[in-house]
């Protein structure tokens, strides 16, 4: 039998597997705990009833199943970010090299993770307790303009910071781009939260493509020497793994704003980080179908007052023809599947 020779190759994998699993582990421990409060104080989804018939009619029996899942995914992220780093002060030689929290790494990822999780937390409460227009929470241009917000703070700390200007096209080599990266970046990092958030419509749809995501970036960082963040995206995977678990149908929780519009900047920002953001439409094919359903529907309507789909996000077209909730889920989890595979390949491939 062949040994492995390398014994910190043995290590770098071992680190990112352990996070993974510790972070499943801690996210399944603490469902109870979150959904105890969650039904306790009826923090339940509103389904709602205007602009959206098709939706409304076969949804409404959802109506009142807690939402604000998503604080499961961040919390079990931040919460071990935060006690590896402090136990790798204190127990260095035998707990250091478990610690994943780095500045050039996971900083700006977990930074991003954490501010538009409780921009997303707020949307959600408004929404649950009916505050805002029409009581449904935060228009879309104030979600907009506060996920730019911190998207342009991101850009800044890439370009000025880290001093990166660059863009990888795989095959062919690193183009740089100057001034433009901060708008490309910008611009990435909305269209990916925007994505997510119209994926989050069905039970465990939204998690599943992402877990798919981060797990492809988490090997996609790996081969490129990011071991930190490639065990950021492991405990990513790990807390979403726990999460689906109780967000299958039928869903114990919803992931709500504060996890889809989280996981979507994260994401993004993980793409940039790797500088293999031209593969992220290819690995997150399903959020490019989904954001583009909605895309194309919108003026679409506008113009000629026809509907192209059903239904949009696409995936309540396929509802609205009779396919079954889980049988529509289970289909977009194995697109994701092939799509984060092919983007895996030319994402490594590429690199040369």
């Amino acid at each position: 039998m062949t040994e492995i020779q390398d014994p910190i190759l043995v290590a770098n994998v071992s680190k990112v597997l352990i996070m993974t699993a510790i972070a499943f582990v801690v996210a399944v421990l603490l469902t109870p705990v979150l959904t105890h409060f969650l039904y306790k104080y009826k923090l339940g989804k509103r389904i709602r009833t205007s602009g959206a018939p098709v939706y409304t009619k076969m949804h409404k029996s959802k109506e009142g199943t807690p939402t604000m899942g998503g604080v499961l995914i961040w919390f079990t992220v931040l919460l071990l970010a935060l006690v590896f780093l402090i136990l790798s002060k204190i127990f260095s030689d035998t707990l250091g090299w478990l610690n994943f929290l780095t500045r050039s790494e996971t900083w700006l990822p977990l930074f991003a993770l954490v501010a538009t999780a409780l921009i997303g937390l707020v949307d959600d409460l408004m929404n649950v307790f009916k505050i805002g227009p029409k009581g449904g929470g935060l228009r879309i241009k104030s979600k907009l303009l506060l996920y730019t917000a911190v998207a342009a703070i991101g850009a800044w700390w890439f370009y000025f910071k880290l001093g990166w200007d660059a863009i990888h096209v795989p095959g062919i080599g690193d183009f740089a781009i100057g001034w433009w990266y901060f708008p490309l970046f910008i611009l990435i990092i909305v269209a990916t939260s925007f994505s997510v958030n119209e994926a989050d419509g069905l039970d465990g749809l939204a998690g599943g493509i992402l877990l798919t995501c981060f797990g492809a970036y988490a090997v996609i960082a790996f081969v490129e020497g990011q071991v930190n963040l490639a065990t950021f995206c492991g405990v990513v995977v790990g807390a979403l793994l726990a999460f689906l678990w109780f967000n299958v149908y039928p869903a114990r929780f919803f992931m709500g704003d504060t996890g889809a519009m989280a996981l979507g900047t994260t994401l993004g920002i993980v793409a940039m980080l790797t500088n293999s953001v031209l593969v992220l439409p290819i690995i997150a094919l399903p959020l490019v179908i989904e954001s583009g359903s909605v895309l194309i529907q919108i003026p679409y309507k506008k113009l000629t007052g026809k509907k192209i789909f059903e239904s949009t996000p696409i995936h309540h077209h396929f509802e609205a023809k009779g396919w079954p909730e889980t049988k529509v889920t289970m289909r977009f989890w194995i697109v994701a599947m092939v799509s984060a595979g092919v983007g895996l390949v030319i994402g490594l491939i590429g690199r040369g």
